[in-house]
């Protein structure tokens, strides 16, 4: 197989369906607008983050039933090189929904159907042949995935030379940091969940992320800021951006948004200053776009060159 200087792994895709409907009344039928389908799940958004910004990865993801082939139809069309590991349950679906009447979203998620013993073994023999520059894994884990799974693949990672990108939550980012990774991206909550604090404020963000690194839980924190933008923290640089004015329609992608942006931005041998702003730009623009949606390039770009100007 072709070398690729990026890969992206989502064990727990799905197949994202959204519409729109006018007005949610209990109990009664809510007539909804035809379905617009995209291919969901932490990694799959990535790569196509990647894409759009005229970059190359190849998306590793497990893929089961109808939704599993409608969810691979889905990635290559966009022209990905993808890697599939197939499983007989089948591939979840999500539901996002727009009220016309309040503009109010509403997001349904599903857990992921059970991974065998069997599958998991191919998920990582898959990663331990491919040794990437980059490895992003992304995204929840399904039922049967024990939440040491990602520290398993950090250790490929580190056999291999390969820079790991985190972005997971709860329990199992908590234990690949154990392993410590290059990159990792926690929004302020759960930043303040790792190092063991109830709430954190602004001022707290750039010393919270310096207690990571000081553990060699990550050599590069992206604390992502919500409205406010983000923070780029390692062992001797910080680097704020704020977020843009935008019109936002729909917050989803927009964390993978900011992610794939970034890893393209590090393939690029950027500064660590434009990877953030990139990030910021990136997931900023995919807010702006209705649904399940991820950015448009025309106005990722008028962003960044927004954020290098300042």
């Amino acid at each position: 197989m072709k070398a690729f200087d990026i890969i992206t792994l989502t064990v727990n895709p799905s197949l994202d369906k959204s519409t729109e409907f006018t007005g949610l009344v209990a109990e009664q039928k809510i007539r909804c607008k035809t379905p617009q389908y995209d291919a969901g799940g932490g990694g799959i958004n990535v790569s196509k983050a990647i894409s759009r910004l005229g970059g190359t990865s190849l998306c590793v993801f497990t893929s089961g039933g109808s939704p599993g082939i409608k969810l691979e139809e889905l990635v290559q069309k966009e022209e990905i090189p993808i890697k599939t590991i197939s499983t007989q349950n089948w591939t979840r679906e999500n539901l996002v929904t727009l009220d016309i009447n309040t503009n109010s979203q509403y997001r349904f998620c599903f857990p992921g159907s059970s991974i065998s013993d069997t599958e998991k073994e191919t998920i990582v023999q898959t990663i331990q042949e491919l040794k990437p520059k980059y490895l992003v894994a992304s995204g929840s884990l399904n039922e049967g995935l024990s939440t040491d799974f990602y520290q398993h693949i950090a250790d490929l990672a580190i056999a291999s030379g390969t820079k790991l990108i985190i972005d997971t939550s709860g329990e199992a980012l908590k234990k690949v940091l154990k392993k410590g990774v290059y990159l990792v991206k926690p929004n302020i909550g759960e930043l303040a969940k790792l190092i063991g604090v109830e709430r954190l404020e602004m001022d707290e963000v750039v010393p919270a992320a310096r207690k990571l690194i000081e553990k060699e839980s990550a050599e590069i924190v992206v604390v992502s800021l919500g409205a406010h933008g983000a923070v780029l923290v390692t062992a001797t640089q910080t680097e704020f951006v704020l977020a843009p004015d935008v019109i936002k329609k729909s917050t989803v992608g927009a964390g993978d948004s900011m992610v794939g942006a970034m890893v393209w931005a590090l393939s690029q041998n950027k500064s660590l200053k434009e990877v953030v702003q990139w990030g910021v730009a990136c997931g900023s623009a995919a807010t702006m776009n209705e649904g399940t949606q991820l950015f448009k390039l025309e106005d990722a770009k008028r962003l960044f060159q927004e954020l290098n100007k300042k």
